[in-house]
């Protein structure tokens, strides 16, 4: 049995963590996850690092170990390009990376001779269940995400509330935003849920609403909560950027995307014609699965995980 040290000194939640560790259980391995190198013990085999920055002194004291580089994201704003310069030139050399795609290894631009392979965002099982009746939903739109980006999309919920649309946001809004939020009376709030509760609240709505700024490095990287939506076979309404007019394209999806920077009536309008027009196509999520995702990974071999 091996014990693989993933080191997370972050606080967002990362349901790969959980995935691989259930990935490595079926050989007999363990994953135990660490906020801080420190607690690493010095004979450990394997450790994992979700970068971040990478300490040199951590990464030399843990030297006999086989070291993963993984970047599920590139830097993000502000100072983003200069962030992942300082990676670049900075971080210490490990075994093997990751990257969530190729847009974000040619931006980290590591020129090296290290291996890497790619290592996309998935789906839990629990989105990819068959639901529980829920009869009608209760709710027009629902929003599951980053609330702190919903600073930048507060017209798009004025369009909402014109047009009477009822609008439920999973999650907890920042003490900053509540002010804006309380004007809005078509929209409700869940506070903080449990990730295995999250596909229920999802299927209390008839539209999945995905918003992201067109701006790197989100702009180019995988939405997490889309491909939720499209699990629990929410239709999605979209921020139009490049990623996710591939990902429409690539799974035979029909998204609705919002115009950009429209006034209040304009948006109003957007929403009463698309929810009322005719039913998208939503794409099988089956292969997005975090099992099917793990599959795929030749690092288990590299690392002397897989038998």
């Amino acid at each position: 049995m091996t014990q693989v040290h993933f080191i997370h000194p972050g606080n967002s939640y990362l349901p790969e963590l959980q995935a691989y560790a259930g990935h490595l259980q079926q050989w007999g391995h363990e994953a135990c996850t660490h906020h801080s190198a420190s607690t690493v013990p010095e004979d450990a085999r394997v450790v994992w690092w979700i970068c971040g920055r990478v300490s040199p002194s951590d990464h030399q004291r843990l030297a006999q170990a086989f070291q993963v580089h993984e970047y599920a994201s590139a830097s993000v704003p502000p100072f983003a390009w200069t962030k992942d310069l300082i990676k670049r030139w900075t971080q210490p050399k490990p075994d093997y990376r990751l990257f969530q795609n190729d847009w974000v290894r040619r931006r980290m631009d590591f020129s090296d001779d290290v291996p890497w392979e790619f290592r996309d965002m998935g789906i839990s099982p629990t989105f990819l269940s068959p639901p529980a009746p829920l009869g009608s939903p209760e709710f027009d739109m629902v929003y599951l995400g980053d609330m702190v980006r919903l600073q930048h999309f507060l017209p798009i919920f004025l369009g909402l509330e014109e047009a009477g649309m009822r609008t439920l946001l999973i999650g907890d809004v920042p003490a900053r935003l509540q002010r804006q939020f309380q004007v809005f009376r078509q929209v409700t709030v869940t506070g903080k849920v449990a990730h295995r509760e999250v596909p229920r609240q999802l299927r209390r709505a008839r539209w999945g609403l995905n918003l992201v700024p067109a701006q790197l490095p989100y702009s180019e990287q995988t939405s997490t909560k889309l491909l939720e939506y499209c699990a629990v076979g929410l239709p999605v309404i979209s921020t139009d950027y490049h990623w996710v007019r591939n990902f429409a394209a690539s799974c035979g999806a029909t998204l609705a995307y919002l115009p950009a920077r429209a006034s209040t009536n304009a948006y109003a309008d957007f929403f009463r014609r698309t929810m009322n027009g005719p039913d998208p196509a939503i794409p099988q999520m089956q292969g997005w699965a975090w099992s099917r995702n793990m599959e795929r990974l030749a690092l288990w071999k590299a690392a002397g995980l897989a038998p």
